[in-house]
């Protein structure tokens, strides 16, 4: 866009010394020049290459120069190549009017924006078809890049041709408008060029607007509709270089610019803007240079695998609570959020400039509607718009106002305003922040009824947010280095927020029944929307981010408004806002001590709704999928048995009658069949009736039954669980030691992920064994050939029919991009959470088989497992084991804990897995 000249070309490559080089091959090798020509080329160019990368590497964020320079070295190599196959191939000293070519570079070659493994884009122009010179010219010269290795993306028309697919196509048309010339026939370029703005782009400028808008939006779409995704593709993704380049478009479309900077001349940006502009352009363009360094091809999707190396090229460096690739990411995405505000601004200048062309002309010339009058503001059109460029210098509180507004009267704020707040923002200083008024305003727009999330990025976007909230703004734009959070920091709270308002309005009741109930029984909805702004706003400092977020808190909501109480409150939440999801998904629910710790910490029914109303917003906001009915179904179970104690003092019933009544429940479900009830159940231990729900207690029965009445040594049983979003896998066999792990090893053979495990032992020695499985992505097995292969996988590992160990090290990992990341193994004894159970919980990078792995090493330390959970976060699993020894005693020496810790540790390792996969 902005071609400044390459500096110290010649290091680069010397056009005329590998001309002269190539005219001395041909005379001294005739007709069999070729092969040493290609290699004279080949060098050429890999020394360019290599010269290039040493610059990058010296000034690691220069992607202007990096990419100027990869497009003057293609254009040398053509222009050497086009001058060898016209003089020394295809010589035509008297050449008619029709044997006439010109060379432009289109795509981003055209724009002079080369990544290393850039394609090369190139469009023969010719002045009329099928002229066997021009075909033989092209032909030979895209035969010699080939054989360089160089990808070319090429075309082949006559001017004639070119306007017309131009008019039909806005690829074409968008590939002319930024075609340069790059050697052959410049008469003829310059003849196209004046053909495409006179017959092609004259007249249509608001359908090339309107095309270009429509194709950014469906691109955006496609790559998930956000700038904040922590896997972004620096190309075509939300706030990259297309958008950059789609704004360049729009303008020299519209204004015939040249370059970038003209837009600040036709008045589209501003000259900070521009710089902004220019900002974002380099740094993004550095970026995918040094992806296509590392990866060796056109790569242009930032993931977790190479960001921490671009990090370490570009000199990030870690800093307490921040690494360096953390650090690296949030400028990343600061960059992305520049881009998004630039085209805010742009599109909106853009768009009244053709307000008032229109209005000069037609019908309704000289008519527009009539804006009306908001507390001093202009609404026009839906948008709310500062009265004067003045505004908000003259009353900083304003800046808070606006927002405030628009999401009251569901108003956009207009562009223009936008640009005046962003470059206001930095006029709210601490008065401000201590305002009563401006803090009352920011209040009701957190609390708003129609749409605060959406006011809320604007506000984000603007800058204005991360000044008025100085916490907030330090996690702006941060990422969270691992596979299991989806978007930033501030992209997930404010998505958060947004979950919370929808509920409230009742849109998310399918999904979130209970909380859609809760939402309206809670004392204050400003603490649930305050919680929400701030359980993670101490992400990225050093500590523990909830501690120090629930210190933040007490500072913050008092200048919000809030009361002590509320304080109090809001400060709890986030001091806690982790603990129930970690419950549920972690702990054994059936087991009473569980409830008991949870409800001592919790301490009230008030605490428990807004507790559970934050946890399902935090789940979901980290996002899409991650939030499913298992996760709901433990949620509410945990929340159902908490309150029961929070309201009596106790649970409703003791564990006799807690028995009795589950016995009585199954009962009922098996109707005609009651009688397994006693007559198997009786064989079930009162730890069995308590752990199980009624409707798979019943399931268990009548399979038992049919297993004893069949004399069948193993039954399995598999069916979908809807209830729980999971496939329930049910395994009858004689109890025997290592039956958990190879039934383990087996579902895992078979592609399946465990969520929870229950073992059980009848008092006449056989195994009753529930698991809940998913496959990798979260999903039930369903089909009848996914059971079947489920039943006949656990069938050949109980069987020995296979080697476990080296079949699983072979199958892939849930993550195949774990690796990016540092996950050290983590053991945890905990002797407190269970009156009956040591429970241990193993803190892990998540692979294939790793239950399998810790649950035989549990095992081989002469263990009995009686439960286990299964939690994933991204990279990281947490499998949580209840067990005793063989006695039915806990696990309390010393000695032993170490030792069981170090064969957890060896089963959980890296290394471990590196030696089977070898073996």
């Amino acid at each position: 866009m902005n071609r400044s000249p390459v500096p110290n070309q010649r290091a680069i490559i010397d056009r005329r010394l590998l001309a002269g080089r190539i005219a001395e091959l041909v005379a001294e090798h005739g007709d069999k020049a070729r092969p040493h020509i290609v290699q004279a080329l080949k060098e050429a160019l890999d020394a360019g290459r290599a010269e290039l990368t040493r610059r990058l590497c010296e000034r690691p964020s220069a992607g202007h120069a990096c990419t100027r320079g990869h497009a003057f070295l293609i254009d040398q190599l053509v222009r050497v190549l086009y001058d060898h196959v016209t003089a020394d191939l295809y010589p035509a000293p008297n050449r008619s009017s029709a044997e006439r070519l010109a060379i432009m570079a289109v795509g981003g070659y055209g724009r002079a924006e080369m990544a290393p493994h850039s394609d090369v884009d190139i469009a023969f122009l010719t002045a009329q078809r099928h002229t066997p010179w021009c075909e033989q010219v092209i032909e030979a010269m895209l035969y010699l890049m080939w054989d360089l290795g160089l990808k070319v993306g090429h075309s082949s028309r006559t001017i004639e041709d070119s306007m017309r697919l131009a008019r039909e196509d806005l690829t074409i048309r968008t590939s002319l408008l930024e075609a340069r010339y790059v050697w052959g026939d410049e008469a003829l370029y310059d003849e196209a060029s004046r053909r495409f703005w006179s017959e092609v782009a004259r007249g249509t400028e608001r359908q090339f607007v309107v095309e270009k808008l429509a194709e950014r939006n469906a691109r955006h779409k496609r790559m998930g509709d956000s700038r904040y995704v922590v896997e972004p593709n620096i190309k075509d993704g939300k706030g990259g270089l297309r958008d950059l380049q789609t704004l360049y478009w729009i303008g020299k479309y519209t204004h015939q610019v040249r370059s970038a900077k003209e837009l600040v001349d036709i008045g589209l940006l501003t000259k900070a803007e521009y710089r902004g502009f220019r900002r974002a352009e380099r740094f993004l363009l550095a970026v995918r240079c040094h992806l296509h360094q590392i990866t060796g091809r056109a790569e242009d999707r930032l993931t977790f695998d190479f960001q921490r190396q671009i990090a370490e090229r570009m000199n990030f460096a870690d800093r307490p609570g921040k690494s360096a690739v953390e650090r690296f990411m949030q400028f990343y995405f600061l960059q992305a959020k520049r881009v998004g505000s630039l085209t805010g601004v742009f599109l909106a200048q853009l768009d009244e400039e053709f307000a008032q062309k229109s209005a000069k002309r037609g019908f309704f010339a000289g008519f527009r509607s009539r804006p009306r009058e908001l507390k001093g503001y202009v609404v026009h059109g839906g948008r709310i718009a500062a009265p004067s460029d003045d505004w908000f210098r003259k009353d900083p509180v304003r800046l808070i106002e606006v927002f405030q507004l628009a999401e009251a009267e569901e108003l956009e704020v207009h562009p223009r305003t936008m640009r005046q707040a962003a470059r206001d923002a930095k006029t709210i200083d601490h008065a401000v922040r201590h305002n009563a008024r401006a803090n009352a305003l920011f209040l009701d727009l957190l609390c708003g009824r129609n749409d605060p999330a959406s006011v809320l990025r604007w506000m984000n976007e603007a800058g204005v947010m991360g000044r008025f909230v100085p916490d907030f703004g330090r996690v702006n734009a941060q990422m969270q280095f691992n596979m299991y959070h989806h978007y930033t920091v501030d992209e997930h709270t404010i998505r958060a927020i947004g979950l919370l308002s929808r509920i409230e309005k009742g849109e998310l009741a399918d999904d979130h029944p209970r909380a859609t109930r809760l939402i309206h029984k809670v004392a204050s909805r400003r603490v649930a929307y305050v919680a929400a702004l701030l359980h993670d706003i101490a992400k990225g400092r050093k500590g523990d981010h909830s501690i120090l977020g629930a210190e933040v808190a007490r500072d913050l909501c008092p200048r919000f408004g809030l009361s002590d109480s509320e304080t109090e409150l809001v400060a709890w939440l986030v001091l806690h806002h982790l603990l129930m999801s970690h419950t549920a998904q972690k702990r054994d629910l059936t087991d009473p001590k569980t409830v008991e710790d949870f409800v001592n910490t919790v301490q009230g029914i008030e605490r428990l709704r807004h507790l559970a109303i934050l946890t399902a917003v935090d789940i979901r906001a980290v996002g899409p999928g991650t939030w499913n009915s298992w996760k709901g179904q433990l949620l509410g179970e945990l929340f159902d048995l908490s309150q029961e104690r929070l309201r009596l003092g106790h649970a409703r019933h003791g564990r006799q009658e807690r028995v009795e009544a589950k016995r009585a429940e199954v009962s009922k479900r098996l109707g005609p069949r009651s009688d397994l009830v006693a007559s198997v159940g009786g064989r079930l231990d009162d730890a069995y009736w308590i752990a199980e729900p009624a409707d798979i207690a019943a399931i268990n029965l009548v399979h038992y039954q049919a297993a004893r009445e069949a004399d069948h040594a193993l039954s399995i049983h598999c069916e979908f669980y809807e209830q729980r979003g999971a496939t329930l896998v049910t395994v009858i066999a004689a109890d025997h030691p290592g039956l958990f792990y190879r039934i383990a090893g087996g579902i895992h053979l078979a592609g399946g992920n465990i969520i929870d495990a229950r073992i059980h032992t009848s008092r006449d020695g056989w195994a009753v064994d529930n698991f809940l499985v998913q496959d990798p992505h979260g999903r039930p097995f369903m089909e009848e050939g996914q059971l079947d292969r489920l039943k006949k996988s656990i069938a050949d590992a109980l069987a020995n029919r296979i080697d476990l160990e080296p079949r699983l090290a072979q199958r892939p990992l849930p993550h195949s991009r774990s690796k990016a990341f540092d996950v050290d193994p983590r053991i945890v004894f905990d002797n407190k959470a269970s009156n009956r159970f040591t429970v241990i919980e193993v803190n892990a990078r998540d692979r294939s088989a790793l239950l399998n792995r810790l649950s035989r090493s549990l095992f081989e330390e002469g263990l009995v497992v009686h439960s286990a959970h299964v939690t994933a976060y991204g990279e990281r699993a947490v499998d949580t084991f209840y067990v005793t020894d063989v006695t039915g005693s806990k696990i309390t020496g010393e000695a032993r804990l170490a030792r069981i810790e170090g064969s957890l540790l060896v089963a959980a390792s890296d290394a471990l897995q590196a030696q089977l996969e070898d073996a």
